[in-house]
């Protein structure tokens, strides 16, 4: 597997996401902490370093998955999470919460549930409104300093508090949606992300599983799924989604590569700065979306894909788009 550059922080190219691990997709059952933890496995086989989690995913269940599985294979791994989205004196899971007191709390329960003595890169999941940025940036410099804490991490941040944080704790990497299907990143968090010297994590580059090709009608989502609800998987939005799912599939087929590959090559094509986390609980989903890593677009085919129609409708509902900083 080949590398990619987060600042100073050398991770493998494409990395692996444990959001689905705990079910977040769904409100059902059908969680296999077994089959996550011989995912994880299977992708630290294949030469992945990148494991991605959060403490709000469950709420902990991820990481006490991720835990579990690294243990005793450590060394070979760097470890994500993030904080903020739990509020341990405040009000618990689902509440807004960076701040000071509460990123100290938060971390170290990470590390109990993580199994180790430090995370390679901490997040801020989501920006608090009610903390200033230089605040929880602060906080995450003294865990640095303490060793507890590696590299310091946004998501979801905007151009203006990227600026902000990094004057008070260099960032290592922001991690936002993109993917074929949204693109927004490119005209300004992007450049300015190169301006800084920050990497760029993609998460959902197969468009919350569009792009792997496998749903095709409304049909496909299970019962319970927030994707039923989601205005690129509704109506007219929907089905002209598709079209960009199938234009990726015959560009694939060109190169025998499925349309979930041919999303994440293309995501390869555009810098070293740059290292997706595609999410699955699935070991034939880990082996098909590291197999990406091998192909190889023509300049025309990557021409093609760049020139492809970005999705239709917002990215997320109304509520979940509210909690985004722009």
């Amino acid at each position: 597997m080949k590398n990619a550059h987060l600042g100073s922080l050398v991770v493998s190219r494409i990395g692996l996401g444990a959001m689905t691990m705990a079910g977040t997709y769904t409100t059902g059952g059908g969680l296999d902490n077994d089959e996550s933890v011989r995912t994880i496995h299977r992708a630290l086989d294949l030469g992945v370093t990148h494991i991605d989690t959060a403490e709000i995913y469950g709420p902990y269940l991820s990481e006490e998955i991720v835990g579990r599985a690294i243990r005793g294979r450590r060394d070979q791994v760097k470890i994500a999470t993030k904080f903020g989205l739990v509020s341990h004196a405040r009000g618990g899971p689902g509440v807004t919460d960076s701040s000071l007191a509460n990123v100290k709390t938060a971390v170290e329960g990470s590390l109990r549930r993580l199994g180790t003595d430090h995370i390679d890169l901490y997040y801020q999941h989501r920006v608090d409104p009610n903390t200033p940025i230089e605040e929880t940036a602060s906080a995450v410099a003294d865990l640095i300093a303490e060793g507890k804490v590696l590299h310091f991490g946004l998501s979801e941040a905007s151009e203006q508090t990227i600026r902000r944080a990094h004057a008070v704790q260099p960032v290592t990497a922001l991690q936002t949606e993109y993917s074929l299907w949204t693109r927004d990143v490119e005209t300004g968090i992007l450049p300015a992300l190169r301006e800084l010297g920050i990497g760029f994590v993609p998460y959902s580059p197969l468009g919350h599983g569009l792009l792997t090709g496998q749903i095709r009608s409304a049909a496909d989502i299970p019962d319970g799924d927030w994707r039923k609800t989601n205005p690129r998987f509704v109506g007219e939005n929907f089905d002209r989604n598709l079209r960009l799912v199938d234009a990726v599939r015959a560009i694939g087929a060109e190169i025998g590569a499925t349309p979930a590959q041919t999303a994440l090559a293309w995501i390869l094509t555009r810098g070293d700065d740059i290292a997706p986390i595609p999410g699955t609980r699935r070991v034939t989903r880990v082996e098909e979306n590291t197999a990406a890593d091998e192909v190889e677009l023509t300049a025309d085919q990557a021409d093609r894909l760049t020139a492809l129609e970005p999705a239709a409708g917002e990215r997320h509902d109304e509520t979940n788009m509210a909690s985004i900083d722009r």
